[in-house]
């Protein structure tokens, strides 16, 4: 989600997946300078497809605690500790979606909001299968 990539990904995408990339990175960086590529290309803007990790659960310490231990390689990827750190966080678990119906939902909310056109969940299943099909039924619900 460098500038290159981005300015590449808006002349010549249809879209992108960014990932570990909260809110903050989404409208302050890669959104700008993606539409703004694509403008000067003459295209419409690409799709934003933000594949967010994240769970419904009411554990959220320890399914946070999980989360970190299992994103932790990421912060060693230059290019994923930059796009964690434009997104305010410190750990790439920091922008994991972690919390209740009503937690998760806000956020989903504010993925729109800094223009990702569809948010994707993944590791969905690290706090069990109950939980995971709370988190896909309220997805499903958001999406409706």
């Amino acid at each position: 989600m460098g500038p290159q990539a981005l300015r590449a990904a808006g002349e010549l995408a249809d879209g992108i997946l960014p990932y570990l990339a909260g809110p903050r990175a989404l409208s302050e960086h890669i959104v700008p300078a993606l539409t703004a590529a694509a403008e000067a290309a003459g295209r419409p803007a690409p799709r934003i497809v933000a594949l967010v990790s994240g769970v419904v659960t009411d554990e959220v310490d320890a399914v946070r605690a999980k989360v970190t231990e299992q994103l932790a390689f990421y912060e060693q990827i230059p290019s994923y500790a930059r796009v964690i750190e434009l997104s305010g966080g410190r750990r790439a678990s920091d922008v994991a979606v972690i919390g209740d119906e009503k937690t998760v939902a806000a956020e989903v909310r504010r993925y729109r909001d800094a223009g990702a056109t569809e948010v994707v969940f993944s590791g969905t299943e690290i706090a069990g299968e109950a939980d995971r099909r709370r988190t896909w039924t309220l997805l499903g619900e958001l999406a409706g």
